[in-house]
């Protein structure tokens, strides 16, 4: 059965990626204390990673569609941790790492891909505090990360 935030997603013309397996020591999510915590998640399009660096072989706008991905896959993840999206209460915030060159300095325009995505699918609840930074590389090359905290109905 769709939730409600699923068909929203639909409406919007978007589905849920499988959610990725994790690519090191760590696990896609922790429930603890009323908060489902997501580890980072990289951007996949089409089935591929997107990669490099924002400023230099990345353009903005690839890397907004790519920070959307990344939330994609977030919201994949909660959906197998939680069964359903509408156990999210809250977005509680989201961290943005993006692959920058040194004179890049529009990250936040970058995160606003995974920002813009949360309220979409969740109205007033997806609104968030955020983090924005640059960091000189991620994981597989990727161009952007984005992690998230998550406030949960009880099931």
């Amino acid at each position: 059965m769709t939730d409600k935030v699923e068909a929203r997603l639909a409406e919007l013309g978007l589905t849920l990626p499988q959610a990725a397996a994790p690519v090191a020591a760590y696990v896609p999510t922790v429930e603890a204390g009323g908060l489902l915590h997501v580890s980072g998640q990289l951007p996949f399009i089409d089935g591929k990673l997107v990669t490099g660096r924002l400023g230099k072989d990345v353009s903005l706008e690839d890397g907004n569609a790519a920070a959307q991905a990344c939330g994609l896959m977030i919201l994949a993840q909660v959906k197998a941790a939680l069964g359903s999206l509408d156990r999210v209460e809250r977005v509680v915030k989201l961290g943005a790492f993006i692959s920058s060159a040194k004179d890049f300095t529009d990250q936040p325009k970058v995160a606003n891909g995974a920002s813009e995505l949360m309220v979409a699918a969740f109205g007033d609840v997806g609104k968030h505090a955020r983090s924005a930074v640059g960091v000189p590389v991620l994981p597989l090359g990727a161009a952007v990360e984005v992690d998230a905290i998550f406030a949960i109905r009880s099931a």
